[in-house]
């Protein structure tokens, strides 16, 4: 008997928390199922050769590459594409808010089975208000667990209209490299210590954070700093303070070399949490408070019961002071030990049996149009609420324009997409970064979805795409 094919989808989100639960989803279904990941999010480029998943980038609406409509149409599109060359049962989708194109490609084919893997602890965003009809439109909606889950008060946690996980991680004990392994890994001394820090980089909120918490790391003796992306400005100003040995080292996923490190500094979100307390890695979070992910109460539960330290992510003295405490062998000690006692993590192995057992449930379904149209139109008018919004902002911005104009950068080169199926990292990334528009392949598609592809991108990108094929 043929393994069923299932597609994962996910948006493109502040972090790569929806990316890395998709990927922990994936493989627990590898051995049961044909798994096709399908993202927005950048981060899908290192997936298919260290994971071994086939996979496609799909450029997000924030590209700009058509309109908003035009991008609804073409993202259903290409999922009714890539479910009629695969004969996928299922799709999953795992963000925020399922995308109008997400919700009328299973409208359009009722066949399909539509799942929503919903995080938990939002934040109160206007998103809130459509959760009633979205969830009408789902055959199932799946929570992964959260380990912070008693402090959660946001719109989903009354809800009942949800099968809840254990949490997802990416990170496996018996998976993961040893100490020794992990830092030969990463090419790193095996006897300094390693402090790990994911902060991220870009508005100048962000990049304070991210000198305030290198700081807290002077003074400790031989220590080895690592970042997954250098700690400079738009500019190409270095945001780290003399005297720390900094080393940018990229490796995925990270939960494979965790124990390289005997601290970390992060961001509280969704797999920064689940793999690093897990791993028993002492660690201070800095919330991110952008996005609906609420994560000032992950990190007051994290830190309230001791599993890590909170710094106040508002306060950049703070979080110098709390950084500083890592320093501490007896509070690292502390830290490593608590952890211990945190649950299992076996959330995507549960998400793959409840995706599995949907692709061998045959029932006759029917297109949910009224619910749909009412969404659709509910979206339109949110759109339309914050459009009046912003409208003030945006005259400002204008005014502040014509009187500092800048050189206006092309969005996209106007010329034909690079259509591809490469599965190697480095082309991947340097292919989906470019100001070319990218249509990415699985591997193995046949000549038909080559055909079928072009004529998507055709329809939306307009007469500048004709080729001569």
């Amino acid at each position: 008997m043929s393994k069923p094919t299932i597609i994962l989808a996910t948006s493109n989100g502040v972090g790569m928390g929806h990316l890395a639960r998709a990927s922990a989803v994936a493989l627990a279904l590898k051995p049961v199922a044909n798994p096709i990941i399908v993202s927005m999010a950048g981060g899908i480029a290192e997936i298919p050769s260290f994971l071994g998943i086939r996979c496609e980038y799909i450029p997000g609406r924030d590209r700009l590459w058509m309109s908003r409509e035009k991008w609804d149409t073409y993202l259903r599109d290409r999922l009714l594409a890539l479910v009629e060359e695969t004969d996928a049962k299922v799709l999953s989708f795992d963000g925020v808010v399922p995308y109008p194109g997400i919700i009328a490609a299973r409208n359009a084919n009722p066949q399909l089975k539509l799942v929503w893997v919903r995080r938990g602890l939002w934040q109160k965003k206007p998103q809130r208000f459509i959760l009633g009809l979205q969830a009408k439109m789902m055959d199932a909606i799946v929570e992964p667990g959260d380990i912070a889950r008693a402090y959660d008060f946001g719109p989903t946690s009354k809800r009942k209209d949800c099968v809840l996980t254990s949490p997802v991680s990416l990170f496996r004990k018996e998976d993961a490299f040893s100490r020794e392994d992990a830092r030969k890994a990463l090419g790193l001394d095996l006897n300094r210590p390693v402090v790990l820090v994911q902060l991220g980089t870009g508005d100048s909120d962000v990049n304070h954070k991210m000198t305030a918490a290198l700081e807290g790391l002077l003074g400790w003796k031989d220590l080895q700093v690592i970042l997954t992306k250098a700690p400079i400005d738009k500019d190409g100003n270095s945001l780290a303070p003399e005297g720390l040995d900094i080393k940018v080292a990229r490796y995925f996923p990270l939960a494979k070399v965790l124990h390289a490190f005997d601290a970390a500094i992060c961001a509280t979100g969704y797999n920064g949490v689940h793999e690093l307390l897990p791993a028993q890695i002492p660690t201070v979070f800095v919330s991110n408070i952008r996005g609906t992910d609420d994560q000032e109460a992950r990190a007051r539960w994290c830190n309230d019961f001791g599993f890590a330290l909170r710094a106040n992510e508002a306060d950049l003295a703070d979080i110098t002071k709390t950084v500083r405490e890592l320093q501490d062998q007896e509070v690292r000690s502390r830290l490593k030990v608590k952890c211990a006692e945190l649950p299992e993590t076996n959330g995507g192995q549960e998400i793959a049996d409840i995706l599995q057992a949907l692709t061998t449930q045959n029932t006759s379904e029917k297109a949910k149009n009224i619910v749909f149209y009412r969404l659709i139109a509910q979206d339109h008018l949110n759109r339309g609420l914050r459009h009046v919004a912003n409208m003030g902002l945006r005259r400002v911005a204008l005014v502040y324009r014509f009187i500092n104009p800048h050189t206006v950068e092309q969005v996209a080169k106007q010329e034909p997409p690079v259509f591809g199926d490469s599965t190697e990292s480095r082309e991947l990334q340097k292919l989906i970064k470019s100001g070319t528009r990218f249509e990415h392949l699985i591997t193995g598609a046949s000549d038909e979805y080559r055909k079928k592809r072009e004529e998507i991108a055709y329809a939306a990108y307009g007469d500048i795409v004709k080729t001569d094929n």
